[in-house]
């Protein structure tokens, strides 16, 4: 299945509940959640970290983006 997941690098708090949730999410240089570069399509653009991925680990991106207290995360399917 084709996905997208977001990150909003404004919103982002640095919690890292994603990072338990779904290891694609690192902590990127400035303290906040990512989208590991190794695993996918992932680009920056205004202030957003977008990856896209094609493969049966949705549920994990969605776990991740339930999780996120600031709601920093979301998930669409392609």
């Amino acid at each position: 299945m084709a996905y997208r997941v977001t990150v909003d690098t404004d919103a982002c708090e640095g919690i890292f509940a994603c990072l338990t949730r779904d290891p694609r999410f690192v902590e990127d240089g400035d303290g906040l959640a990512t989208v590991d570069a190794d695993e996918g399509s992932v680009r920056r653009e205004d202030g957003r970290v977008v990856a896209e991925f094609d493969d049966a680990r949705i549920d994990r991106a969605r776990q991740a983006a339930a999780a996120c207290p600031p709601g920093a995360i979301s998930v669409e399917e392609l």
